[in-house]
């Protein structure tokens, strides 16, 4: 019996070349830095989160509470790794806090 070479990938790496091949990627890659965000943050920050959105590899945050704007702006260097850490890739280089 002749031994048949075997085409088969994973579901995530079919996902993946469907994103790239649609020229999807920007928008998926905004989709993970907002889940991200809100995961490594918590809850009780996601409840003051109104938008998160990437532009040029910076990730822009809109916050209600000026006090929490304001703690965060301390670690954004820290935000930014664990956000990238949480993806599994950089996809951002700065977030601003607006």
């Amino acid at each position: 019996m002749s031994k048949r070479n075997s085409n088969e990938e994973t579901i995530e790496d079919v996902i993946k070349k469907l994103i790239k091949s649609y020229g999807m990627s920007k928008n998926h890659d905004s989709y993970q830095a907002e889940n991200a965000f809100k995961k490594v943050m918590g809850a009780p920050i996601a409840k003051y989160t109104k938008d998160v959105y990437i532009k040029n590899k910076r990730m822009y945050v809109k916050l209600t509470s000026s006090v929490i704007r304001e703690e965060l702006s301390m670690g954004k260097s820290k935000i930014v790794n664990m956000v990238n850490e949480e993806i599994g890739r950089v996809v951002i280089l700065d977030i601003v806090f607006v």
